[in-house]
């Protein structure tokens, strides 16, 4: 008897005081719990809801959120897809490079033919707008060559940045077209003063008297609607003293050069005082501001070819930029 007790109280000293309380209220006999038809003592259903509810927690984790389902889908995809993504991107982004270039050309082009980077025109050359065709084409450019690093590289700044200039250029570029469909007659009122402004200052402004020049050679016009509207320069006023007084510019002549290879300067002397039978032979008698009307109106249908190919462009570029970001950014979730 005295060995039965001994017994029972000489694990005190080992066991765990919470196993110790287990053992102090479990009962002597386990109650039978009858579930589902199958008999289980209290221990082994306690046992059984854990499981059951460990499991359940279990199978809540492993359901997949949409999103990760949905990147899931785009890493396992093919790499074709990648491949074909960074194919039309960088080919885009190599047009426009082109188109970057071209202007960059023109502004260079500019330059050199009105000699501004001659000694003594050095002065003037931060106002000369040939800059800004010069500005837009190495804007242009430098998008472009950031656009196809960070295709390349897929890096994900660079193409956040791409991204961001390319939806303003587009945002711009529908914004103008909008304006020049919408209000037709506010524009060739702003061209008649613009061109009137520019015919005023024509020997003062090398800028505005290259523009002219080039206005009336390209379209082979002179003046605002004829060639009489040169009456508002100062020097080609019938009232003026000097030479070139009820003249035109060089650039109204119909041959210029003559048999030479430099302008004749005295070419459109007195012709304004022809009639236009006579005045024909020598200078174009046809306005300017009538000209570029027609120019656009013949060209009108290209003109919205050019423009709808461009735009359309821009927005696939722009859209294979966000597929590329979405398919870098699931990469990275998938690596992680």
């Amino acid at each position: 008897m005295s060995s039965f007790w001994l017994s029972r109280w000489i694990p005190f000293f080992w066991k765990p005081m919470s196993k110790m309380q287990d053992d102090m209220t479990k009962p002597l006999i386990s109650k039978v719990t009858t579930r589902n038809g199958v008999q289980y003592q209290g221990t082994d259903i306690n046992k059984e809801r854990q499981t059951d509810f460990s499991s359940s927690s279990h199978d809540e984790q492993t359901i997949p959120s949409p999103w990760t389902f949905s990147c899931s889908q785009t890493h396992n995809s093919s790499d074709l897809t990648g491949f074909l993504l960074k194919y039309v991107f960088v080919t885009s982004n190599l047009l426009f490079s082109g188109l970057g270039l071209a202007t960059l050309v023109l502004g260079f082009w500019g330059l050199v033919n009105k000699e501004s980077f001659a000694q003594e025109k050095l002065d003037g050359l931060g106002t000369d707008p040939m800059l800004l065709f010069v500005f837009l084409g190495l804007l242009l450019s430098l998008l472009c060559l950031t656009g196809c690093v960070g295709a390349l590289r897929e890096n994900h700044c660079l193409l956040r940045i791409f991204s961001l200039m390319l939806v303003i250029l587009v945002a711009a570029q529908v914004l103008v077209a909008i304006v020049a469909y919408s209000l037709q007659g506010w524009i060739t009122e702003l061209l008649r003063s613009a061109m009137l402004t520019a015919m005023t200052r024509y020997q003062d402004d090398l800028d505005l008297r290259f523009i002219t020049d080039e206005i009336q050679t390209g379209l082979q016009c002179c003046g605002l609607d004829n060639y009489r509207d040169w009456e508002v320069n100062q020097y080609f006023n019938c009232s003026s003293p000097g030479m070139q007084a009820c003249g035109v510019p060089p650039s109204c002549c119909v041959d210029p050069l003559g048999n030479g290879t430099v302008w004749n300067s005295q070419c459109g002397l007195r012709t304004q005082q022809l009639d236009e039978f006579s005045a024909q032979s020598v200078i174009f008698l046809g306005g300017c501001v009538g000209s570029i009307s027609r120019w656009i109106n013949l060209h009108s249908e290209l003109i919205g070819i050019v423009t709808a190919v461009l735009l359309g462009v821009q927005i696939l570029t722009l859209i294979s930029t966000t597929r590329l970001l979405d398919r870098i950014q699931c990469n990275k979730a998938h690596a992680w």
